[in-house]
Parts: C-alpha cells; structure tokens; sequence
C-alpha cells in the first residue's frame, strides 16, 4: 500500500497474528526496486488503496519507471488490488477507469464490482447523501439515528469542542480539512483558521503508532495524509475554500485555484487539453472530500468556511 499510516496499521496488526510477517507488507516503490535488485518474482502479491499508486515518475518517491502497477505485474504471477476511481487524489497517481481496463487488458483477469462499505454506521440515506454532496449535489441532510450522528456546524470551534468530547468518551476522533490553507513541506508549522478556531496541520509522524492512535493529534487537523484508509468513531470535516456555493445552479461549486497543496496537481506529460486537465482537478478536489467524509464509524461532523456554503448546509439540515 503506498501510504505510510495504513502501513503501520498493517505491520502493528501482523506483529499480533501468528501467520502474518511485518516483512511480508511493504511500500510499492520499496517492494519494486527490492525485487528489480535481487531478481526475485512473487507468487501472489495485494495490493491495498491500488488508486494511490504511482502512475508517473516521481523523484521524490525514488520511482523511476513509468507505472507501479505495471512493474509489479512484471514481479508477481498473480495480483490481487481494490481499487476506488473515488480515491484518486493527485495526477502522479492519477487513475480512471479506462486506463486501467487499459493497462491489464494484455493479461488474464477477472473485476469484482464491491457495493457495501463496512465502516460507517450509517444507513443509505446519509451514504447517498454524501455522495451527492461530493457530486456537487446538495439535498436535504438526512436525520441523525442511535447508530449514527450526522450534524451541520456554523462554527468549526464548535465542531471541535464536540469532537473533543467524542475522544474522551470513546476514542479516535478527529479534525480533518480538505485543502485550502497554508501548507508547505517545510518541516515548519502551518495553520488551518476559521474565526477563533485555529490548529495546525499534521505533522509527519516518524513513530510507529499511526497519526490518529496518538492521543496528542487531538490538537492537531488531520488531512489524506494521516487518515486515508484509517477508521475514526466520530471526524469533524472542515471543507476550505476550494468548496463554495453557486445560488444559481443551486450546487456545490470547485475553486481549483484555491487548492494549496503543492503535491496535488503536478504537471504531466499525457495530460495536456486543459479543459480535461480542468476536470480531473475538480474531480481530484472532490475524491479528497470523498475519502474524508467516509472516515467516521459512529459520526460526521461538517463545518464549511465558506458562507454562502455554510448557509445552504445549514439550511438543508434545519429542513429536515
């Protein structure tokens, strides 16, 4: 899995169970240029979070060839991978449907399609909503139920105090936020503010215990890089200001030029019409809101900074 907190999760959970081998999971690039060197071939190979592989060069993950996904077929006899078009986050790793149908085309293979999700504690009307929402689609918020608590904030210190309040009582919860604030990978401390609230964002964690399992993250806002694929009771979503509101079209509308992330939309070779260049940011935009929303096990908060944004959320919660 290319992701360093869902790694930990899995090597803390293999030093636990008798037939697993912390040595046994492993980064792609990692996994790749050990079997490039020692000439050695798998016989069966998984693959987890598959979208988040590397579909371009990238000097900083010291990946040199063209496509993780195609070198690791070179090194397995056979690969199993769960792969979300919804979770694709940056160009580097940029996926759709189509290229990968394209890519496994020449070799044998069989698609599953998987329809339920086992995370949320929610019933399909709060999945249907949220998928709406992270389809431009505002509806109606559907009631909260004993199973699962789904509620707008207008205020994110709000949110906050109630999230707090959650990790006391049970555990594992969260502020997260979608792109939109001072972010740089500097090593320095950089803010996510919203009126008398104001967190920093995540630090890289060196420790073996992931991000969310540390109690002191509390006082931190959480991001794709710390709880992708990781499940929490209860998350708090700041949605920033790429996310605002047309009154117009009566949609959830995407600023790409308010996306502050410098590692999202790097430039690619195969991707020059900019209109379709236009709507894989949007769509990148939206899966990161996608994967946060569908962090929480027993609850969803949202708070979103811009008004116009805000005011409809809240007024289709008061609606209900």
């Amino acid at each position: 899995m290319n992701h360093p907190e869902i790694l930990k999760v899995y090597k803390e959970l293999a030093g636990q169970l008798p037939n697993l081998r912390k040595k046994d999971f492993d980064r792609p690039t990692s996994f790749i240029n050990r079997s490039h060197k020692n000439g050695h071939h798998s016989d069966i190979v998984i693959i987890d979070e598959a979208h988040l592989l590397l579909s371009k060069p990238d000097r900083y993950n010291n990946f040199d060839q063209q496509n993780q996904l195609l070198e690791i077929i070179k090194l397995a006899k056979v690969i199993v991978l769960v792969f979300d078009t919804h979770q694709v986050l940056k160009t580097k790793s940029f996926w759709n449907e189509q290229r990968l149908q394209h890519l496994i085309a020449p070799y044998p293979h069989v698609d599953y399609q998987l329809h339920q999700q086992f995370r949320m504690h929610a019933n399909q009307a709060v999945i249907d909503w949220i998928d709406n929402l992270t389809a431009r689609r505002l509806t109606p918020v559907p009631v909260s139920t004993k199973d699962f608590e789904l509620h707008i904030f207008d205020d994110a210190q709000a949110m906050y105090d109630r999230i707090k309040q959650d990790d006391q009582r049970v555990g594992l919860s969260r502020i997260v936020a979608t792109s939109g604030y001072p972010s740089r990978l500097d090593g320095g401390k950089h803010y996510v503010t919203e009126g008398h609230f104001k967190l920093p964002w995540d630090q890289y964690n060196y420790q073996a215990t992931s991000w969310a399992e540390k109690p002191e993250t509390i006082n931190e806002v959480g991001s794709i890089y710390t709880v992708q694929g990781f499940d929490l009771n209860y998350v708090g979503v700041i949605l920033g200001p790429p996310f605002d509101y047309d009154p117009i079209t009566q949609q959830m509308i995407v600023n790409t030029n308010r996306v502050t992330d410098p590692e999202v939309f790097k430039r690619r070779d195969d991707l020059t019409d900019p209109q379709a260049i236009q709507q894989i940011k949007e769509q990148l935009t939206l899966n990161v809101l996608n994967v946060l929303m569908k962090r929480g096990v027993y609850g969803l908060y949202i708070y979103a900074s811009q008004p116009a944004l805000r005011q409809r959320l809240l007024e289709l919660a008061s609606s209900k």
